[in-house]
């Protein structure tokens, strides 16, 4: 559950979860405006399958665009489509660079809460800790 919120704060923070949100939107309306405008679509369903295979740019062929209206939908729903394409692995990174600083945080703050209550460890503690600040310093 923690991950789905990480993943939510990082659409959130970064403007995608309004950009994800606003294609939807705008699947839903090009649909919408197919049916009323193209003989071969003739279901809202088939609309947004329509939409979907064109924003994805598989172009399966089963249901295509013949006006002229219809056209220009499919070009903007396929270019919408390449740019949310193109936003994933930046989504990706963000969160997988907020991963890796709240590991950083929680390690920083046992090493932290160990230096506090130094003078209460064990020498087994204590050797611990050394050799753990001597992997961090090797790394860094």
């Amino acid at each position: 559950m923690r991950a789905w919120k990480r993943c939510y704060r990082v659409l959130k923070r970064t403007g995608t979860l309004k950009i994800f949100v606003s294609f939807l939107m705008f699947l839903c309306l090009a649909a919408a405006v197919l049916v009323v405008l193209e003989p071969g679509i003739d279901t809202w369903g088939d609309g947004l399958w329509y939409c979907f295979v064109a924003s994805t740019t598989i172009g399966f062929g089963d249901i295509c665009a013949v006006t002229r209206v219809g056209r220009i939908v499919t070009v903007l729903v396929a270019a919408y489509g390449i740019l949310m394409t193109a936003m994933v692995p930046g989504v990706v990174v963000s969160y997988y660079m907020e991963y890796l600083k709240i590991r950083e945080k929680e390690t920083i703050s046992v090493f932290l809460e160990k230096l506090e209550r130094l003078p209460e460890l064990s020498e087994e503690e204590l050797r611990q800790l050394s050799q753990r600040i001597g992997e961090f310093n090797h790394k860094g």
